[in-house]
């Protein structure tokens, strides 16, 4: 605990919260991206999270169909989606090795997205033991290991096709009564249906799940998945789990995406055709997302290059663009993360010749584990395009211009460029080749080119502008972020950089911080911490020092020795009442939380030390003159005891709805007296911090 910070983030007014309804947050620290691990054993993910994942900034991972399923002859991918009951032990491993992945995974910043199949059972003519012994009987309806009978299972008078299956798309009482290829269909509308699958998913959240992909959504009635998305618990940590629906919508039938929206996120599986057309003819990127079309609006789409069914021309198959064209594949997937569409998902794939092909295998059947090649691929038949640069580092890019629109957009000769804001810059050449001065929108300074792994450097000059040159056939993309991994920079030759006319300290430096000593006693200190919030949401801060480093430290910051005073909140948040109400009485930097005395608002408690949002943008109720980046800078502005802090630092994470954020690790200013996970600031000095990451500044208040 003591190394993690609260923060909870509000926007602006706090009735506004839940517009975007309660299930389209992955709970992930405004991280950006999950990928699809698709039938990779659960220890295969345990350790691809801690030793890729988590470093490399994605949101979660979607894991294949946990509960247990039918076992087919040569052992075909889609068995997975044939349930037999809701026991964790699947294909993918025990329930003990999926709590231990789940686990494991979290520890690392990286959420579990568990793909649900929830529309129906095995398909007619099985029978048998299931993944886990669990005996059971297709045309008989049983499954006692859940358990359901035939009279939970949608019944042959609510079905108008002929033969009883879905073959009407044009009717949604065919679509979402009749059996889908022949397998049992449940009957969401009734109670004790609904109980099962939400203790199937309650069930999981104990364990550590963040939400859930709804496969084959299109075929329930929306009704009957509220219902059940209703009665499903909260996560441990607070907030309602993420819901994403697997609609296949393409313009041609009677279920529209649209009917879904209100459940989470939805797939948009039109993204899919688009990004392959724009790949084939630059001149259509700009129309990748087309709510002419009836796309989904972005706050609710769900997007992707490809999934595991439309990659073998099933489920919205088509004209696409998978792995096997790595070159367009490698664009269509960085361009998907540098546009500002929908929620992103990436494709992590095996190699395969027949559309029924499972997951490489032993001589058993059993799946292969992922093994990792010196030059960072996989090896074992696993394709890991997640690892893939131009897909990797992007993930990088996506997490760092969440929430800013695409701006400078420049689309001619086969070359496609455009920034995000005043937060990166995206350029792409389908030629392989481009030599261009292009506005990019961003401070001066050199930039890390991303997908070259920094082998590449981006100067921006005062104008905004760069002389972008891309001269590489295979991976003809080049991305840059302020805040990158060598920042936006302009050397000194001390370890000072300038970014708009202010000094700020950016790497580690041997000698020691550039800025000087604390001051011994009372000092004013700033934080600022950048993080894109939603309505509703509200930051806080919780700090001080380690309880490993010092003694005499109890759970009470009025005795603890590792609380520090504060005093005198000066931040202005004259347009936000319940930053005023929090910051009374509250007198420490502490670990514990709401003080005794310090106020709540309307019912609200405060969850540490306040922050008040602001921007840059002068004449807004918002601005504040510290500011000088943007929006979504959040400020603690007090008086501070120096003489408490540990030679003039002190640690402090911040807190969004009671989530912590997540360890940080390679901080960039300064020389802290003694390693940590948490940021490092210092007193009598304004601090500037990016949620989630160790990238830091360090000015004078002077």
């Amino acid at each position: 605990m003591k190394g993690l910070w609260t923060a909870l983030i509000c926007l602006h007014s706090a009735f506004l919260s839940g517009v975007l309804g309660d299930y389209t947050d992955p709970r992930c620290q405004g991280k950006q991206v999950i990928v699809h691990l698709f039938e990779w054993k659960w220890t295969d993910i345990a350790n691809e999270c801690e030793r890729f994942l988590g470093k490399k900034g994605f949101c979660g991972v979607q894991v294949s169909p946990p509960n247990e399923h039918v076992m087919v002859a040569n052992r075909p991918w889609w068995e997975r989606y044939q349930p037999v009951s809701y026991k964790l032990h699947s294909r993918g491993g025990t329930e003990a090795e999926f709590r231990d992945m789940v686990t494991r995974c979290k520890n690392v910043g990286v959420r579990v997205y568990v793909d649900s199949v929830i529309n129906h059972m095995a398909g007619l003519g099985r029978s048998g033991k299931g993944s886990g012994g669990t005996a059971f009987n297709s045309d008989n309806y049983d499954f006692p290991g859940v358990p359901f009978r035939r009279e939970h299972f949608n019944s042959r008078d609510k079905c108008p096709s002929h033969d009883g299956n879905v073959n009407n798309y044009g009717d949604p009482n065919n679509v979402r009564n009749c059996f889908l290829v022949g397998l049992t269909d449940l009957d969401q509308s009734q109670e004790y249906v609904r109980n099962k699958i939400a203790e199937y998913f309650n069930y999981c959240i104990d364990i550590g799940v963040a939400g859930f992909r709804l496969d084959a959504s299109k075929h329930m009635w929306p009704g009957d998945l509220k219902a059940i998305e209703d009665s499903v618990k909260d996560l441990p940590e607070g907030g309602r789990p993420f819901f994403y629906h697997e609609v296949i919508d393409q313009n041609d039938g009677a279920v529209k995406v649209n009917e879904y929206t209100a459940l989470g996120r939805v797939t948009e599986f039109r993204y899919c055709q688009k990004i392959a057309e724009g790949i084939r003819n630059f001149g259509m990127l700009h129309g990748v997302y087309d709510p002419g079309w009836g796309m989904t609006d972005s706050a609710h789409a769900f997007v992707f290059v490809d999934n595991h069914d439309n990659q073998r021309g099933h489920g919205g198959g088509g004209n696409l663009i998978t792995h096997k064209t790595p070159r367009d594949y490698k664009m269509a997937v960085a361009f998907t993360l540098a546009y500002n569409y929908g929620f992103t998902r990436v494709m992590s794939s095996y190699y395969f010749h027949s559309t029924d092909e499972g997951p490489p295998h032993n001589s058993d059947y059993s799946a292969k584990d992922v093994t990792i090649n010196a030059d960072g691929s996989c090896g074992n038949g696993w394709v890991c395009e997640h690892r893939w640069n131009p897909i990797a580092n992007m993930v990088a890019f996506r997490n760092a211009v969440a929430g800013t629109d695409v701006n400078h957009w420049k689309n001619e000769n086969e070359e496609v460029s455009f920034a995000r804001g005043q937060k990166g810059f995206f350029a792409m050449a389908k030629s392989g080749h481009m030599d261009r001065t292009l506005q990019t929108g961003l401070p001066a300074g050199e930039y890390c080119e991303l997908v070259s792994d920094c082998k590449k450097k981006i100067t921006v000059d005062g104008s905004g502008n760069a002389h972008v040159v891309i001269d590489n056939s295979a991976e003809p993309i080049i991305a840059f972020i302020v805040g990158g991994p060598s920042g936006p920079v302009i050397s000194h030759g001390s370890g000072v950089i300038e970014t708009g006319g202010h000094h700020v300290t950016s790497a580690p430096v041997t000698s020691g911080p550039t800025v000087g000593p604390a001051p011994e006693g009372w000092a004013r200190t700033v934080i600022m911490i950048e993080r894109q919030t939603s309505p509703g949401q509200d930051l806080f801060i919780r700090g001080g020092i380690d309880h490993n480093h010092r003694q005499g430290c109890t759970n009470d910051a009025s005795t603890s020795a590792c609380a520090i005073a504060i005093k005198s909140h000066l931040g202005s948040g004259s347009h936000y009442a319940p930053y005023n109400a929090w910051s009374t009485g509250d007198h420490h930097l502490d670990w514990y939380g709401m003080e005794a005395g310090q106020h709540s608002y309307h019912g609200k408690s405060p969850s540490g030390t306040p922050a008040v949002w602001t921007t840059n943008v002068q004449g807004t109720a918002e601005y504040n003159s510290l500011n000088t980046y943007g929006q979504h800078y959040w400020l603690v502005d007090v008086q501070m005891d120096c003489s408490q802090t540990e030679g003039g630092w002190f640690e402090f994470k911040a807190v969004v709805n009671d989530q912590w954020e997540a360890n940080i690790h390679g901080q960039t200013c300064g020389t802290p007296p003694y390693s940590s996970s948490n940021h490092w600031a210092k007193c009598g000095y304004k601090n500037v911090f990016h949620f989630n990451s160790g990238q830091c500044e360090i000015h004078d208040l002077s």
